[in-house]
């Protein structure tokens, strides 16, 4: 099957100037809804941001893609979190990344099935993510860098991931040496002798108040990717911080949390634009 042949969505600079998305310049004043039932994985707030961009078929699966204006031959894989592809946080992230001057694609890595629901029974999540395995999208993955190859004209490709999406783009660091770089946002591979070889520089970011991975585990593999790790790579914890905070919080619910989301961000940027 063909890859699609819709055109990359291009966003005007004065749009993203206006929707205070310009570089490092992030917007605090949308219409944003907490939700109701924070769990494990569900910390902050969803935002109810619509995108500057529009979705597109590659091949079997379905993505969001949003351009600058500007041409450009660098392009960043947007990955989701469990709540999926289509989740206004993922997208606000992905327009972020398009006003730095990338092409940002978040395609649905869940092929289709149903993302987690905060509301679902948190004591079948096991079952559920059995059939969601981060380390199996290489198929997916192919597809959408075809689809930037050959559609969108990229010739540089990093990848940024949240949560289960930092499993993706660590499992992508140590399997696709096609790639410039890659930021695991709080998420990384646990159980793979491999997951330490990794083959492009790559950056993890986590909160030093995170349940999901606690300051442990940073800590261990702070330590082998010192023994093992042949290329550049960074692991920054933020003060006070909890799992999600770079794409699931506010910047202005809790003036505190402000500086360190804002910097996380800042630095997530910071290392495509070195290695992307």
């Amino acid at each position: 099957m063909a890859v699609a042949v819709m055109p990359c969505t291009e966003v005007s600079y004065s749009t993203l100037r206006y929707m205070n998305l310009c570089p490092f310049n992030f917007a605090s004043d949308f219409q944003m809804a907490n939700e109701a039932s924070p769990c494990p994985c569900d910390i902050g707030d969803r935002f109810e941001y619509g995108g500057l961009g529009h979705e597109v078929q590659v091949e079997h699966i379905k993505a969001y893609v949003c351009k600058p204006s500007a041409s450009t031959e660098k392009a960043v894989i947007v990955v989701q979190d469990i709540f999926g592809w289509q989740l206004p946080n993922t997208r606000y992230m992905a327009d972020m990344l398009a006003a730095n001057g990338y092409i940002a694609i978040c395609p649905d890595f869940f092929v289709g099935k149903e993302p987690w629901n905060p509301s679902d029974d948190w004591s079948t999540f096991g079952e559920w993510l059995k059939t969601r395995d981060a380390r199996k999208i290489d198929k997916e993955a192919d597809v959408v860098l075809k689809y930037l190859k050959q559609q969108c004209s990229a010739k540089k490709i990093g990848g940024v991931g949240f949560c289960w999406g930092g499993i993706v783009v660590h499992h992508l660091m140590v399997k696709y040496p096609e790639l410039k770089a890659g930021v695991s946002v709080y998420g990384i591979i646990r159980d793979s002798d491999d997951r330490y070889n990794l083959l492009k520089p790559t950056f993890f970011i986590f909160g030093e108040k995170d349940d999901v991975i606690p300051l442990d585990q940073v800590t261990l593999l702070e330590q082998k990717l010192k023994q093992h790790c042949k290329v550049d790579y960074r692991v920054k914890t933020y003060p006070g911080q909890t799992h999600g905070f770079v794409h699931r919080r506010r910047e202005d619910v809790n003036p505190q949390d402000k500086p360190y989301i804002e910097e996380a961000r800042k630095d997530m940027i910071s290392w495509l634009n070195k290695y992307v």
